[in-house]
């Protein structure tokens, strides 16, 4: 099935759209859009924002009218804030199955969000499910606290399913996050055999930078790997903007975005004579750049290289290719070499032909 979240589709086939959270407090109107305003330029489709009280709630108004991509309301315990975040015209409405309440108060949002159209994301997380269903599962599954985990996550995320179509509500996504890899990939796995709504994936509390990356490289690209996920958040202990970053190399990673460029670049060893790590870093950091300044890049591969022995060749695969030698570097241009250069002069000269190329 299918949902559209402020005119983005998720689900059914449509692109997997890259979603992040917003870290201000939302009753400063102005902080958060800035950091939206931010978070869009990185490459960011879906924002979600915290819901805490009455008065972020009336902040929403105007951050959904200023928004330059749909936003999503955050909604934990108190389901009014649910239905005054919906009034304020926002574009899907995010629900903790274990924390919102009575079915009379689940019901009375479904029936608000029927009436604006928009989506409702059930997000069952490892941190709150329905008291004692944890329990019960480990009796089940004989003390093996994988599975446990994973089978109550689904089961948490069903019972709500259940309650809102039981109200004819089925515009719903659905998401089953923990912050272990594995019991993650297992509750996706266990709930896509059970029902065919849009999932939004991610390792919830994946960590810092480092570590949040690796954990949610695995686990996202081993859901996407296996047809699984239709929008993504990669949740880290850092900037959102570097889960954006992630989420977009996460995507062309496993074949799912073309990446603009790609760039491979080699690990040092002893036969490097230039400073490979610092050229790496400056040709990504200039392309960036120039992307964020609405430069378009025409090339698909690009290769930063330490030396003579695989550079040249690797480097000839490329559009473009830059590669050491003694205190010098060499650069190629579809496969024919245009020159030798010092090593600033070269990276110079390689921002122009980043700049023309195609042109």
């Amino acid at each position: 099935s299918q949902v559209s979240v402020g005119g983005v589709l998720v689900g059914g086939g449509a692109p997997v759209s890259i979603q992040s959270m917003t870290c201000t407090d939302t009753r400063d109107v102005n902080a958060t859009l800035k950091q939206i305003n931010k978070l869009a330029a990185a490459g960011c489709e879906i924002i979600r924002v915290a819901v805490p009280d009455k008065a972020a709630a009336a902040a929403m108004q105007e951050i959904v009218k200023q928004s330059p991509i749909p936003v999503i309301a955050d909604i934990h315990f108190d389901y009014k804030l649910a239905l005054a975040s919906i009034e304020a015209g926002i574009h899907g409405v995010r629900l903790n199955p274990g924390n919102i309440g009575s079915k009379d108060r689940v019901l009375e949002v479904a029936a608000a969000a029927k009436e604006a159209g928009i989506p409702i994301r059930i997000g069952s997380n490892s941190g709150s499910l329905p008291k004692g269903l944890l329990e019960a599962k480990m009796i089940e599954f004989k003390g093996d606290k994988r599975k446990a985990m994973a089978a109550a996550i689904v089961e948490g995320a069903l019972q709500q399913c259940t309650v809102l179509e039981e109200c004819g509500f089925t515009n719903i996504k659905v998401s089953l996050k923990s912050s272990d890899v594995l019991t993650t990939i297992d509750a996706y796995r266990l709930f896509a055999e059970k029902r065919s709504y849009p999932l939004h994936i991610g390792i919830t509390e994946a960590g810092s930078l480092q570590r949040g990356t690796v954990k949610s490289s695995i686990g996202i690209g081993a859901l996407l790997l296996a047809g699984l996920g239709d929008t993504m958040r990669v949740s880290l202990t850092a900037d959102p903007v570097e889960e954006v970053k992630v989420a977009q190399m996460i995507l062309e990673s496993v074949g799912l975005r073309k990446p603009q460029p790609e760039i491979i670049s080699c690990p040092t060893c002893g036969r490097t004579e230039i400073d490979l790590i610092g050229l790496a870093e400056k040709v990504e950091n200039f392309i960036e750049k120039i992307k964020s300044e609405g430069h378009k890049v025409n090339i698909n591969k690009l290769a930063v290289m330490g030396c003579v022995v695989n550079g040249p060749g690797e480097a000839k695969e490329c559009e473009l290719g830059i590669a050491g030698g003694k205190g010098k570097v060499v650069l190629f241009k579809s496969g024919e070499t245009i020159g030798t250069y010092l090593e600033e002069e070269g990276f110079e000269v390689l921002k122009k032909e980043i700049l023309n190329f195609g042109k």
